[in-house]
């Protein structure tokens, strides 16, 4: 399912239309992209949790010419899923 998709079927479980169900869908994104910018935490109940995690600097190889390189710490972000979510999927 793409993002067309998941408007079309938001908008009709919900009864509005997809452009006011697309509207509500990029705030919702457009949020959790702000608080794991600010690094907060964002948890949704039977979803899961979004949040950011660092990767430490590390060693790596250039696969062509094998030569060591470093690779710089990151943020990165993470999703987990919650046990109603996994159980869901699980059925």
């Amino acid at each position: 399912m793409n993002k067309t998709e998941l408007i079309a079927a938001a908008a009709e479980s919900a009864g509005l239309t997809k452009k006011d169900t697309e509207r509500v869908l990029n705030a919702c994104i457009d949020a959790i992209t702000a608080s794991l910018v600010k690094g907060e935490k964002v948890q949704l109940s039977g979803f899961g949790t979004f949040e950011t995690k660092t990767r430490e600097a590390r060693i790596g190889r250039n696969p062509h010419t094998k030569q060591a390189i470093e690779i710089p710490a990151t943020r990165v972000p993470t999703f987990k899923a919650s046990k109603a979510l996994k159980d869901n999927v699980a059925k």
